[in-house]
């Protein structure tokens, strides 16, 4: 399942360089995204750049797998988690541009929903495991989020030891697409979702904070929590716990100047925060050769 967004318009700025021109003439600049920096670019991002975009929404191991298949070329790629940049992509660069932490989103007007917000941050897996509470995740197979789900839920048995949690919880859950599992709280679809905190915020949805130890938030977690988890996932490459991150690169070997604009507006946009997304102040990060036109976009 994908989304496009086609955004028209266009831009003009005079002069050379990374400042180019570029008009109605021009394709749109491709992008192809992890389907939780869908809305934020949607609502967000289209709102502070008028060069005209068409932005594709899949999960990031879906992503991954479409550009190394061949079946996609993108002008721009981002995704939820850099390493699969690294396993399977291998991009000559990537830029690490924001962070996220894990939530349970509930809803408030379902009796499921009611009854994991009452027992709150320490409490929240007891009605889902003594009640008929449908709860929603997704594929981890197809996206990072799905297996940040089971990292969450395993390390959540041993923060609250409780025995066999994830797999009761698991064996409760519904699995939807990335972008359309928080729309199925519009129609009362499920109770409560393990998603990511930009996810619910974007929406307006109630969601539960969670602890350190397992949010998937905090580097300091990383040696003694995070790192406890793995998963395999179809292509056989192992991914392990850390901390959330989104990794972004241009794709294309012929970028112009609509591209790196479109790029930089991308990983630095204030849209980012307003969509619930968090910058560390060490971000934008780079990783690897970046040429040399784009490295002078990231210092200014």
């Amino acid at each position: 399942m994908w989304s496009i967004l086609q955004i028209g318009g266009c831009l003009k700025r005079n002069g050379g360089g990374l400042n180019g021109e570029w008009g109605t003439n021009r394709d749109p600049v491709y992008l192809l995204v992890a389907g939780s920096l869908l809305t934020a670019m949607e609502r967000g991002m289209k709102n502070e750049i008028k060069i005209p975009l068409r932005v594709e929404a899949h999960g990031s191991v879906a992503i991954a797998q479409l550009v190394k298949d061949g079946l996609k070329n993108p002008d721009i790629i981002s995704v939820s988690d850099p390493i699969l940049f690294e396993r399977l992509i291998e991009p000559k660069w990537h830029v690490e541009f924001a962070t996220n932490q894990m939530v349970v989103a509930y809803n408030k007007n379902t009796d499921g929903g009611k009854l994991v917000a009452k027992r709150g941050e320490e409490k929240w897996y007891e009605p889902i495991l003594r009640n008929n509470i449908k709860i929603g995740r997704t594929d981890p197979n197809l996206d990072p989020l799905g297996y940040r789900t089971l990292f969450l839920l395993e390390l959540a048995e041993l923060y609250y030891e409780k025995i066999n949690l994830k797999d009761e919880i698991l064996s409760k859950s519904w699995v939807f697409p990335e972008i359309e599992l928080m729309s199925y709280f519009e129609i009362g679809g499920i109770d409560a979702a393990i998603v990511y905190k930009n996810m619910a915020v974007e929406r307006g949805y109630d969601y539960i904070e969670l602890p350190l130890e397992i949010n998937l938030s905090s580097p300091e977690k990383v040696n003694d929590w995070y790192s406890k988890v793995r998963y395999k996932l179809n292509s056989g490459e192992i991914v392990r716990g850390d901390v959330i991150k989104y990794g972004s690169t241009i794709w294309s070997e012929e970028f112009d100047a609509a591209i790196v604009n479109v790029f930089e507006e991308h990983i630095k946009g204030n849209y980012l925060r307003e969509f619930g997304f968090y910058i560390p102040e060490a971000y934008p990060k780079i990783v690897g050769d970046v040429p040399d036109g784009i490295e002078g976009v990231l210092d200014r």
